[in-house]
């Protein structure tokens, strides 16, 4: 098995930082790297989620939910053609900071068979990608709601 695994402050409360997350049709507006996201959170249900790292191909999978804790974490697990081929439990987990902030951590936990072949290609860009969706989810929460930011995922093809 193999983690990859980040985290950012955000000067906003987890309620702020969860309801963006959930607000799967507004990720085109400002995920960098989740471009697409649609389903339900709930643990069982299954998404539609297009990804697409920096300098790499877009690439739309349908994971499983695993877990969907209100404003503390959501986690799902994807596959690749089949389970123990190539598997990403991906999460999102907030924690409520004293001082009003929110500690947001992204992973991936990749585990199956082809774990070295594929992980060693695509292992920088998506480390990338999730350090540019934590800052762009930063600043998304710590800007008036109505504020959009733009980016260019749009014009990615994504």
């Amino acid at each position: 098995m193999h983690q990859i695994l980040t985290e950012i402050d955000i000067a906003s409360p987890p309620e702020r930082v969860w309801s963006i997350l959930m607000d799967f049709p507004a990720y085109p507006r400002w995920n960098p790297f989740i471009c697409s996201l649609s389903g339900v959170a709930k643990p069982g249900e299954k998404l539609r989620a297009t990804i697409h790292p920096q300098e790499r191909k877009a690439m739309t999978f349908q994971p499983r939910v695993l877990k969907a804790a209100n404003q503390q974490e959501l986690r799902w697990l994807g596959h690749l053609v089949f389970p123990g081929l190539f598997d990403g439990e991906h999460y999102f987990q907030l924690a409520a900071l004293s001082n009003g902030y929110t500690r947001f951590t992204q992973g991936e936990q990749f585990s199956g068979i082809l774990v070295g072949i594929f992980l060693s290609s695509m292992e920088a860009a998506t480390k990338a990608g999730f350090h540019a969706m934590n800052q762009a989810l930063k600043a998304r929460a710590e800007t008036d709601e109505d504020v959009d930011r733009v980016h260019d995922a749009i014009s990615r093809g994504c």
